[in-house]
């Protein structure tokens, strides 16, 4: 295709996009990749390093304070903030694409706005229906203010992918939820996400950084990742609490977000001396942290599990890890787990499973773990990505306006 000026937005700043940012750019293309630099979750390689093209800029975008997990109001005045940051940022690039995925709504209306206003093309890349998530969380905290809320939510989105010129759904299993907003079929594009598996080789699970945390010659059951509202810290205290009288056996958990907070409490409370918590640790290091696990879980609540996908598993299936996830059977990583055979998965609510699920892998998870690297080294081909990107690209700025 034709070389284009690109504002790659990933609000999250994960591993994978910021590396079809590098490919992209390596085509040729002018490469704006731009982050939340406030969010706590993990972080992909986001500085320009030795051999990145020099058509590629990481734009970080902030918004002077600390972002807020637990207040909601807060928070929402703080995603408008946002928004209007990463406005200004887009119409200071002025590209001829703008991309931008995994983005609170509100934030995502002054992006698309802003995409507009410089005569860009709008790409919405759909990692999880978030006014569906937020409306589900709302509507159990505040049952008749949240559920309105929730539809004012929908209702933005909405509107944000039918203005769109393209639309990128991670599965299939998003199609039926835009077909029911009257999303153009025509604009719809299914790329699954991947992870950064040139970033995350096969490592040994003793190594430096397992040496550094006292984890050589241990058992391990490791969580890594964001812990927060969709996500169910309880389970990784049921691991604790059934591995706490083997001192060979330690459950590690690395990891941000408001979850941590009840780890800590049940930690001191119940003496889990085997239960680990580190903070994240840097993506130079991340191929090393995995490696240094037994077995790496991953869970996701049933309320976010029908559109959210961790994205977490990706990175698992390059380590060469077995899985264990707890998630609803329709959530697409539960189905490529269960399809491949690279882990065991439970239903969000079944802790009995959970337990007896860890149990096995610890066993025998290791014919799991190689068919997950598997299932990787076929699946997550950047190159492949890339020309798929471009694809859409080229399919946006045909679509006549």
């Amino acid at each position: 295709m034709n070389l284009s000026k690109i504002f790659l937005h990933d609000y999250a700043g994960h591993p994978f996009q910021a590396e079809l940012s590098r490919a992209l750019a390596a085509r040729g293309h002018q490469i704006t990749h731009a982050y939340f630099e406030g969010d706590a979750g993990p972080k992909g390689a986001l500085e320009h390093a030795a051999g990145d093209p020099g058509s590629l800029t990481f734009a970080p975008v902030g918004i002077g304070e600390t972002y807020s997990k637990t207040s909601f109001a807060r928070r929402r005045f703080q995603d408008l903030s946002y928004g209007r940051a990463a406005a200004a940022a887009i119409v200071a690039a002025r590209p001829q694409i703008v991309v931008s995925g995994n983005t609170p709504t509100e934030s995502q209306v002054y992006i698309h706005r802003a995409a507009r206003q410089v005569g860009a093309r709008f790409i919405y890349w759909c990692q999880d229906f978030y006014s569906i998530a937020v409306s589900k969380i709302l509507s159990k905290k505040i049952p008749v203010v949240g559920a309105g809320v929730g539809l004012y939510y929908i209702a933005l989105e909405r509107a944000q992918m039918r203005d769109a010129d393209a639309v990128i759904l991670i599965t299939e299993d998003f199609a039926p939820q835009t077909r029911a907003w009257g999303v153009d079929p025509a604009k719809l594009h299914v790329i699954p996400n991947w992870g950064a598996i040139d970033q995350i080789p096969i490592m040994p699970k003793t190594n430096a950084w397992a040496a550094e945390h006292g984890l050589n010659g241990k058992t391990v059951l490791m969580y890594t990742g964001t812990l927060g509202l969709k996500h169910n810290p309880d389970l990784l205290i049921e691991l604790a609490r059934r591995y706490r009288d083997r001192p060979d056996v330690v459950v590690v958990v690395v990891a941000a977000g408001i979850g941590v907070s009840r780890l800590e409490a049940a930690k001191a409370a119940e003496s889990l001396d085997n239960l680990r918590l580190l903070p994240l640790q840097p993506f130079d290091r991340l191929a090393e942290v995995l490696a240094s696990a037994d077995v790496l879980a991953a869970v996701i609540e049933r309320d976010a599990g029908e559109f959210s996908v961790p994205s977490k598993v990706l990175s698992y299936l390059c380590a060469g890890r077995p899985v264990l996830l707890a998630a609803p059977q329709a959530n697409l990583a539960a189905k490529t787990i269960a399809a491949e055979r690279c882990g065991l998965v439970c239903e969000p609510e079944d802790v009995a499973g959970w337990v007896a699920a860890a149990d096995r892998l610890l066993k025998d998870g290791a014919e799991a773990g190689v068919a997950g690297r598997a299932y990787a080294e076929r699946n997550f081909v950047l190159s492949r990505v890339a020309d798929r990107f471009e694809t859409v690209f080229e399919a946006a700025l045909a679509r006549a306006r």
